[in-house]
């Protein structure tokens, strides 16, 4: 493996663990609708569960209010029971031919467990960012081994990849302090 693969394998899988841990934080709800808080959401649909997206259009009027808008009314009261038996906490409510779910405020109490979650979620993405350069020096250092490169070379390598990996640990702590001031200032 050429240190150029090396590197662009590295990049790819710090990048994923990345993307992995923005998404568990926008799975996080905080006070302010957002159409990805549904995301969870399975729907009975023609003897198959299928994500509440493909069958209704959700979106956010409001800041503490989402409207979903099934494609066909007859699924409206399957939308409603799928919505409610999450574990989101949110109650919606059917018209007829749209369902609004509002959106409660947070207690304090419940603040703080969401940054513990937070928390969590960046610490993990901390740790896989961590073992890829884990798994990118060892392929370093067999190269230096089975000398296919320097001494000097695998110096150079095992500097890049450190500073990849401190480049995509700031990324993750920007990520948390976002979601920080995001889950406090509601």
């Amino acid at each position: 493996m050429a240190l150029k693969e090396i590197y662009k394998e590295a990049d790819e899988r710090m990048l994923k663990s990345i993307e992995h841990v923005q998404y568990e934080l926008t799975r996080i709800r905080t006070g302010r609708a957002t159409p990805t808080l549904l995301d969870v959401v399975k729907v009975e649909y023609y003897g198959s569960k299928v994500p509440l997206n493909q069958v209704a259009t959700i979106t956010a009027p409001e800041p503490r209010l989402l409207v979903v808008q099934p494609w066909e009314k007859r699924i409206i009261a399957d939308i409603e029971k799928a919505i409610f038996q999450s574990d989101l906490g949110l109650n919606p409510a059917n018209d007829g031919s749209v369902v609004r779910i509002p959106i409660p405020e947070l207690s304090e109490e419940r603040r703080q467990e969401l940054l513990k979650l937070v928390k969590r979620y960046c610490e993990e993405g901390r740790v896989s960012i961590r073992n890829v350069r884990r798994d990118m020096n060892d392929n370093i250092k067999k190269l230096e081994k089975d000398h296919e490169i320097s001494e000097d070379q695998s110096h150079d390598a095992l500097n890049q990849i450190q500073e990849l990996t401190d480049k995509h640990i700031e990324e993750i702590q920007q990520l948390y302090e976002r979601k920080e001031k995001e889950i406090l200032e509601d």
